[in-house]
This record gives C-alpha cells, sequence and structure tokens, in this order.
C-alpha cells in the first residue's frame, strides 16, 4: 500500500444526533469503496495504493455529507504517501492498541 489518508468529515448540523447520522452515511460511502479502512472516534483512516483515487474519496466524502443534509461540509484531511515504496499501514498503526 503506497498511500493513506485520514479524514474526518464536520458537518453543519443544528445537533449531534443529526451529526452522527450524516457522518454515519459518510462511512457508509467509504464501506462501499472496498478499500481498507479504520474508524476511529475522531476521524476515519482510508488506504491503498492510488493517491488520486484516496483524493477522489475525500471529494466524495464531502459530497455525500451535503446531500444528506449538511448545507456546508469541512473536513480535516491528512495524506500519507510514498510512490516508491509503502508506508506504514492502519494494522501496523492500532492493531497492537486493540488486544
Amino acid at each position: 500500500m503506497k498511500a493513506n489518508v485520514a479524514i474526518q468529515i464536520l458537518p453543519a448540523a443544528p445537533n449531534d444526533q443529526e451529526v452522527v447520522r450524516i457522518v454515519d452515511e459518510v462511512i457508509d460511502y467509504i464501506k462501499s469503496t472496498g478499500l481498507h479502512y479504520y474508524v476511529g472516534p475522531c476521524e476515519t483512516a482510508i488506504e491503498g495504493d492510488d493517491l488520486h483515487q484516496l483524493m477522489e474519496i475525500v471529494e466524495r466524502c464531502m459530497e455525500v455529507a451535503h446531500r444528506a443534509g449538511s448545507p456546508k461540509v469541512s473536513a480535516y484531511v491528512k495524506l500519507g504517501y510514498n510512490p516508491e515504496g509503502q508506508v506504514l499501514g492502519i494494522d501496523e498503526k492500532v492493531t497492537k492498541h486493540h488486544q
């Protein structure tokens, strides 16, 4: 795996329940991509070999949140990319902490 992204979607919503509902729709979209992902309490990490595909997913996450009812959407995004090799993966980073 050559790239990973962590995305935190921050929908504009009137209450916490609506924020969770919108974010859940975004996570459902991420699941549908077929890529390996990990949902954390503040962000979701996604990994793959194609940086462009991951950037398209980030854009689509924003669109999904908007269509789910958020009039405006903010996101925090972190990227890791190594076109010549591998990046440290989700499992390598977190598995030891969940045993």
